[in-house]
C-alpha cells in the first residue's frame, strides 16, 4: 500500500448499531459489511454527536461537536465558511467524491417552526442585526440541496463542497427523491413520478405508519443508484491520486419502502418484540409517556420525522422492512466494494462503514428518533477495515468513539495534521475517549415539554446521564444492571452519588467543549 491510502466511508441514514449481523442481529443478512468487521476492527461502544441528521453529519465534516460545529439542529445548514476534515485532504492531494446523501443544507422549502420571537409587541431590528451574528444562511450557496435549486435543468451542486471536488446527490427520504439522482431516474423512466410516493404505492396488508411498498423497482431505487455512481468513479480513477469517497445512503430511514424483493425478503413474525411490551413494571419517562399518549389520543404525527408511539406490531412490521433496506444496503457495499477488486484498489484502500444514527424501532414503545437519547438512537456502528493493518482484521474494541473522531482517524492515516479547533480524536491508534458528550436539539415544540427540546447527555463506562433544558426532572441509567434502560435513577436516593459524580463529568465535558477558536492574534 501506499504512504497515502485511499479512503472510503460507508455510510447510511438511520440505522443502528444492532441491526447488522457483524453486531449481533439474529436474522438480518449482511455478509458484505461482516466481511469488513472480518477484515477489519469494529468498535462496540461508538456514539453520535446528535441523534439527527444534519448535526451529526456537520460534526462528522468538522469534527466539532453541534455546539460549536454551528449546527444544532436540523436545519440549520453547515455554515460554509467552516473547515471540514475533507478540505484537508483535498488540500492534501485528495481526490474527494461524494455520492448520495449529504445533508449538510437543508433539502426541503418549508418554512422553519420556531417559537414566537423573544420581545413580542416590540419594534423588531432589520434582518441583518435579528441575530446575534451577521450574515446569513438562506442565499445560493447554502441552497444547493433545496428543490428550488434542482429546478433547473442543467443544476448541479457547485464544486468543492464542502471539500468535495463532486457530488452525485441524493437529497431527501424514501422513494420521492431530488438531486442528481431524480434526473437519472426521469431519464431511465419518463414516467417514474407517477410511482413515487404513498399514494402510488403498490397494495400491501401492512399496518404500522410510513410503511410504503413503493412501485419503483429496485435497479431504479436510490441505494443502485449510489452504487452505481461509487462504481464508476472507481472504474475511471486515475490511479495516481489518493481518494478519499464517501458512499452515503439515505437508507434505512423512514418512510418503510424497500423496494421490490426487499419488501417481502423479511417476515415480522421473525422480529422481537421489544421488551418494552413484554414487561408491565417499565415507567416511561415523560417525555416518552408523552409521545406514547399523544399516539393513544389520536393527535401524533404519524406521517412526520419526531418519534411517535407505536405497537407491538407496528415495531415487528417496521424492523422488517428496516431488514429489507439494509440487505439492500449490504448488496451495494458488495458492489463498490467487487469495484475496488476488478481495479487494482482493495490492498491500497482503508474502508469504513458507520451510521449518522439510530432509530427506536418499537424499543420503549416509539419509532424514529428524537430527544430520547437511549442505545437504539445514540449507539451506531463503526467499522475500520486497513489493509495495512493486520493487527486488527477481526478484531473488535469497547473503546468509546463518536462520530466527530472518524475525519481525525482519517487525518492520522492520511499523515495529516487536524486544524485548530479540531475535537475529534483518533480513536482508532489511540486509547478511545473516557465518555460520549451528545447534544441534542430540535426547533419543533415538544408535547410533554411545552417548548422545543435541548438534551445533552453523557454516556460514561457504565452510566448515562440526561439534561433536558426547561426539565426539573432528568435521567440516569446503569446500563450494566439495566441495559434496557428501564430502571430511571434520577430519583433513586441509592444512586445520588451517582448521579452527583456524573453531573460533575457532564459539566467537565462540556466546557472541555468550548470552542477554543479563533486563536488569540496578539498577547492583548
Amino acid at each position: 500500500m501506499r504512504d497515502r491510502p485511499n479512503f472510503i466511508l460507508f455510510i447510511t441514514d438511520q440505522l443502528r448499531a444492532d441491526f447488522l449481523g457483524c453486531y449481533g442481529h439474529p436474522v438480518v443478512r449482511t455478509p458484505n459489511i461482516d466481511d469488513i468487521a472480518a477484515r477489519g476492527l469494529a468498535f462496540d461502544r461508538f456514539y453520535v454527536a446528535s441523534p439527527v441528521c444534519m448535526p451529526n453529519r456537520a460534526s462528522l465534516m468538522t469534527g466539532r461537536l453541534p455546539s460549536v460545529s454551528g449546527v444544532r439542529a436540523n436545519g440549520i445548514p453547515l455554515p460554509r465558511d467552516r473547515v471540514t476534515f475533507v478540505d484537508l485532504l483535498r488540500a492534501g492531494g485528495y481526490k474527494a467524491v461524494l455520492c448520495g446523501k449529504s445533508h449538510l443544507q437543508n433539502f426541503t422549502g418549508r418554512a422553519p417552526t420556531l417559537p414566537e420571537p423573544p420581545d413580542p409587541g416590540r419594534k423588531s431590528p432589520p434582518k441583518e442585526l435579528s441575530q446575534a451574528m451577521r450574515g446569513t444562511l438562506d442565499d445560493a450557496a447554502h441552497g444547493q440541496e433545496d428543490p428550488a435549486h434542482w429546478q433547473d435543468d442543467d443544476a448541479r451542486v457547485e464544486a468543492p463542497f464542502y471539500g468535495f471536488d463532486h457530488v452525485d446527490l441524493v437529497s431527501s427520504h424514501g422513494d420521492d427523491l431530488g438531486g442528481d439522482y431524480r434526473r437519472w431516474l426521469l431519464e431511465r423512466d419518463p414516467d417514474a413520478l407517477s410511482k413515487i410516493g404513498e399514494e402510488n404505492q403498490l397494495p400491501h396488508d401492512y399496518t404500522c405508519p410510513q410503511a410504503v411498498r413503493t412501485a419503483i423497482p429496485e435497479q431504479l431505487y436510490s441505494t443502485s443508484y449510489i452504487a452505481e455512481r461509487a462504481e464508476s468513479f472507481l472504474d475511471e480513477h486515475d490511479r495516481d491520486a489518493p481518494f478519499f469517497l464517501m458512499v452515503s445512503f439515505p437508507d434505512p430511514h423512514h418512510p418503510f419502502n424497500p423496494p421490490g424483493r426487499y419488501w417481502d425478503m423479511y417476515d415480522p413474525d421473525d422480529m422481537d418484540i421489544p421488551e418494552a411490551f413484554l414487561r408491565n413494571d417499565w415507567v416511561p419517562p415523560p417525555h416518552v409517556q408523552g409521545r406514547i399518549d399523544a399516539r393513544d389520543a389520536g393527535r401524533a404525527n404519524l406521517a412526520g420525522m419526531d418519534t411517535f408511539g407505536c405497537s407491538a406490531r407496528e415495531a415487528q412490521e417496521a424492523r422488517a422492512l428496516t431488514c429489507g433496506m439494509i440487505t439492500m444496503i449490504d448488496d451495494a457495499v458488495g458492489r463498490v466494494r467487487e469495484a475496488l477488486r476488478r481495479n487494482g484498489l482493495e490492498d491500497d484502500t482503508v474502508v469504513m462503514f458507520t451510521s449518522d444514527h439510530g432509530d427506536n424501532l418499537g424499543d420503549h414503545r416509539i419509532l424514529l428518533k428524537g430527544a430520547e437519547c437511549y442505545e437504539q438512537v445514540t449507539r451506531v456502528p463503526f467499522i475500520w477495515s486497513d489493509p495495512q493493518d493486520s493487527r486488527t482484521a477481526g478484531s473488535r474494541t469497547d473503546r468509546i468513539g463518536q462520530t466527530h473522531d472518524i475525519g481525525a482517524a482519517i487525518l492520522a492515516r492520511a499523515g495529516l495534521a487536524r486544524y485548530h479547533g479540531f475535537q475529534g480524536q483518533d480513536v482508532v491508534s489511540g486509547p478511545g475517549r473516557p465518555e460520549a458528550l451528545i447534544q441534542y436539539e430540535h426547533q419543533r415544540v415538544h408535547p410533554a415539554l411545552g417548548q422545543p427540546p435541548r438534551v445533552h447527555s453523557l454516556r460514561g463506562d457504565r452510566y448515562r446521564i440526561s439534561f433536558i433544558d426547561g426539565a426539573d426532572w432528568g435521567e440516569l441509567y446503569d446500563l450494566e444492571a439495566d441495559p434496557g434502560e428501564f430502571d430511571n435513577l434520577w430519583d433513586s436516593p441509592e444512586a445520588s452519588g451517582i448521579r452527583s459524580a456524573m453531573t460533575e463529568r457532564l459539566l467537565r465535558a462540556e466546557i472541555a467543549a468550548m470552542d477554543r477558536v479563533p486563536l488569540p492574534i496578539r498577547t492583548a
